[in-house]
């Protein structure tokens, strides 16, 4: 169905959803014994069936699985890929400090095992002009970020030609600040080697996770949007220095893409009661008006 014009943009060119931290388990297990990680997944997807919305790509930033097990990969990239085929939709894998590099590579991306499986899992994508770069944050062994000489030499490389309609780089570890002291620890490290390579690129937007909270910031002058963990948040109403996850405020995020601007939305995932609801039919007999009806039909204060 094509998107309806009623104010001043026209509709976005390409439509992103962008989850995080999924932390699959082995046979389909509760994380912590508390958290059913397949069914906020679940739940996510069937709330973007409904909505109608045609995502270009569903992006994955990290932490895929809670600990690189090989069915729980298989489980997820099975939810995702039966979701996707319907949209017609790319899907875009990233690693994570809780994914393992080699089952990563050999059962989520069905790579054929080689020498390089211990290598970083960077990656470039095209989506009709615009460009999707893949950069690997994780460290085998430990939950902080880190880049390496050999992977800016890389994105140096990739950034060297503009794509046509920019690009965006997806990572698992935010290079912004956290007022979680603990979650400090385990951030991008060495933050301004990257930000030199970015500096003046055409990335238009960075998106991240691992911190299990939405958030937003800017780095080397880009936006940057971290969603929120489809399995367990942070409660950022803790008390002071004390980091604690709870199974509630799961979302996932929508990315707009526009010719000038890319906007970044929060779906909450979960059931929720209606209390106010125009139909889908009132947007139709909206457009057939002229601006100045529409305006004194909906925005005119009864």
């Amino acid at each position: 169905m094509a998107a309806v014009q009623l104010g001043q943009y026209v509709p976005a060119e390409k439509i992103l959803v962008h989850l995080s931290d999924t932390h699959f388990l082995a046979d389909g297990l509760a994380l912590y014994g508390a958290v059913d990680t397949d069914h906020t997944v679940h739940r996510a997807l069937e709330h973007l069936h409904r909505s109608g919305i045609r995502p270009d790509a569903l992006i994955l930033t990290g932490d895929v699985t809670d600990r690189g097990e090989a069915d729980a990969y298989r489980r997820i990239r099975g939810i995702v890929e039966a979701a996707a085929a319907q949209w017609e939709a790319r899907i875009i894998w990233v690693m994570g400090n809780h994914d393992q590099r080699e089952s990563f590579r050999t059962v989520l991306l069905r790579e054929e095992q080689s020498g390089v499986l211990d290598a970083p899992v960077d990656r470039v994508h095209d989506l009709d002009g615009l460009r999707i770069i893949v950069l690997d944050t994780s460290v085998p062994g430990y939950h902080h970020g880190e880049v390496t000489d050999d992977q800016l030499h890389w994105l140096t490389d990739a950034l060297r030609h503009p794509a046509r309609h920019g690009s965006i780089l997806a990572l698992h570890h935010p290079p912004i600040p956290t007022p979680l002291p603990l979650m400090s620890v385990l951030e991008l490290q060495d933050q301004p080697r990257l930000a030199a390579v970015l500096a003046g690129s055409d990335v238009r937007a960075i998106l991240g996770g691992h911190l299990h909270y939405s958030t937003q910031g800017l780095f080397a002058g880009i936006p940057v949007s971290v969603a929120a963990a489809t399995c367990y948040t942070m409660d950022l109403s803790a008390p002071d220095r004390e980091l604690t996850g709870v199974n509630g405020g799961q979302t996932l995020n929508l990315v707009h893409v526009y010719a000038d601007q890319i906007t970044h939305s929060q779906l909450p995932i979960g059931a929720f009661a209606a209390v106010a609801q125009f139909p889908a039919d009132y947007v139709d007999q909206l457009a057939a008006l002229s601006p100045e009806d529409r305006r004194q039909a909906f925005s005119r204060q009864q």
